[in-house]
């Protein structure tokens, strides 16, 4: 085997590994964005952990994080405006990232 499909093969390895780790950043992220948003429904245990999971599978509905924002803001109609739902969500996939790599 040469070192270019030595190579070649790392750099597959690597592409796999990022798109494996942000596919679990944003998870988490959805997660951490469902509990917050459950919290201001005043959902709180079981409820609020079934709410993280609607807001997690809504993210399977189109590529991007447009479907998951539009279901939170519909949610969340006068509770939190566009703004917050934003930051809060680039707020928890920076947290989920972070989490991530410390774990490893």
């Amino acid at each position: 085997m040469s070192t270019f499909d030595d190579r070649e093969r790392a750099f597959e390895n690597k592409f796999a590994h990022d798109m494996d780790m942000q596919f679990k950043a944003v998870a988490r992220r959805n997660k951490a964005l469902g509990l917050w948003a459950a919290g201001l429904l005043g959902k709180t245990g079981a409820a609020a952990e079934e709410y993280a999971m609607e807001v997690i599978r809504a993210d399977f509905e189109e590529a991007g994080h447009e479907d998951v924002f539009r279901k939170v803001q519909a949610d969340l109609a006068g509770k939190a405006d566009e703004a917050e739902i934003r930051a809060q969500m680039e707020t928890f996939l920076k947290v989920a990232k972070a989490e991530l790599i410390v774990r490893g």
